[in-house]
């Protein structure tokens, strides 16, 4: 995934994470997983990069599928 400014949608563990990556692809939503961003939580894990222009999408994505998020951050 190539984008100029990306966002990460951070969730409460990695299977959340593996289930946020399943359901954004099966919505079409490029996403891929990567660690989650040092300035942004200090917590180890991994978390879903999207395009920031597909952040809104992937929230109502990821919540009509029932995946809790924490949060969304643009980096």
């Amino acid at each position: 995934m190539t984008s100029d400014q990306s966002a990460v949608v951070l969730v409460y563990s990695t299977s959340y994470a593996l289930r946020a990556e399943k359901m954004l692809a099966s919505a079409e939503i490029p996403c891929e997983l990567i660690p989650v961003p040092r300035h942004i939580s200090s917590n180890c894990g991994i978390c879903v990069r999207v395009r920031q222009d597909d952040h809104e999408s992937a929230r109502q994505a990821l919540e009509d599928a029932g995946v809790e998020i924490e949060g969304i951050y643009t980096i």
